[in-house]
């Protein structure tokens, strides 16, 4: 049974997407070029900075143009959904074969009409989740930069091109060095998502009664409402799960921007401007444009961008880089969400002592 047409789904996002800035053959070239470069340059300045050892081999990123990074992240939710596509197969409701078949094309042409949105604006990103590679062994993970959208982004803020691109791959490669230098992270996060997919209530006057409020929280949002798709659809016991996910996202997305700034001025002259200019353009955009973000929950990561990295602010102002890292010691020393809004709170748990004055 297949829940989502996922070659509909690229073929729908290939032909959505936007086209990327006008840029010659040779600046294509330059850009993939030094993106490689600069990404193994962010790695060792990263490790050195935040003291995470990790045994994987520095590697360049992989760099792509909209369409690819539509095409990968098609793979990654053909992985992350497996457990729930084999449930909803085996299970004793599996619906008619008609059904199954002009489903899977609507949820296909939905994901595709999604990744093209998203495609025009994300930067770069750490792929947990690969299918096995020809062996059959697992893939480890992937840092794939969006060169088009890179260079859009620092054509329209009018930052030094060289100093944009070392800043946003060190944040991507804060994200490789966590899920590669603390071995139980990605299972931890693969686990809590498949916990939360399969906590879904899927007989159909559920999923009905979940499809109205879908469609209340659209108009809702489209009204300057706050809601959004994921916590309109989610059933009361995925709420618990998506607290623990939301909190680690929240730490890893926080420290990622953490690091970028902390390290940003040794090695990236402009780092100041960069983060202002930037930080304007995250919250830019037409009217249209935010309220398709507050739907699908973009809102809500660019709040994890901002409270993750005040954790880490301050907890490492309290008790230093070593103290933080204790963060990545098991599942049980992660910030829940209230520590996340109160770090003093972490600290007195996870490593005893109180916190010293600001």
């Amino acid at each position: 049974m297949q829940v989502i047409d996922w070659d509909l789904a690229v073929t729908t996002g290939t032909r959505l997407v936007r086209p990327g800035p006008q840029v010659s053959r040779e600046e294509a070239r330059q850009a993939v070029t030094e993106l490689r470069t600069l990404s193994r340059e962010a790695e060792g300045h990263v490790r050195e900075f935040t003291k995470i050892h990790t045994e994987t081999a520095p590697q360049p990123a992989t760099i792509v143009d909209r369409p690819g990074w539509i095409k990968a992240n098609v793979e990654g939710f053909r992985v992350v959904l497996e457990p729930l596509t084999q449930r909803m197969s085996s299970g004793p409701n599996v619906p008619p074969a008609i059904v199954s078949a002009v489903g899977s094309r609507i949820t296909g042409v939905e994901v595709g009409a999604v990744l093209a949105f998203l495609a025009s604006r994300v930067l770069g990103q750490y792929e947990l989740f690969l299918p096995p590679d020809p062996t059959g062994q697992e893939a480890v993970g992937r840092l794939t930069l969006v060169a088009p959208n890179i260079v859009h982004a620092e054509r329209e803020m009018g930052v030094d091109p060289h100093d944009f691109r070392l800043w946003v791959c060190l944040h991507e490669e804060t994200h490789r060095v966590q899920f590669t230098g603390v071995p139980w992270l990605r299972e931890y996060v693969r686990a809590q998502m498949t916990e939360f997919l399969l906590a879904s209530d899927l007989d159909l006057p559920t999923l009905l009664e979940r499809l109205r409020n879908a469609a209340d929280t659209v108009a809702d949002v489209v009204r300057g409402g706050e809601g959004n798709l994921i916590d309109a659809i989610q059933s009361p016991g995925q709420k618990e799960i998506l607290d623990r996910l939301t909190a680690v996202m929240t730490l890893v997305e926080g420290h990622g921007d953490y690091v970028m700034d902390a390290v940003g001025p040794s090695v990236v002259p402009t780092v100041a401007e960069i983060r202002g200019k930037f930080a304007q353009r995250r919250e830019g955009g037409s009217r249209l444009d935010r309220t398709v973000r507050k739907l699908l929950g973009i809102e809500i990561k660019m709040k994890q961008y901002a409270e993750g990295s005040a954790f880490v602010h301050a907890v490492v102002d309290r008790v230093g880089m070593d103290g933080f890292n204790k963060v990545w010691t098991s599942p049980e020393t992660l910030p829940t969400t209230p520590e996340i809004s109160d770090p003093d709170s972490w600290i007195n748990r996870v490593i005893g002592t109180p916190a010293l004055p600001a």
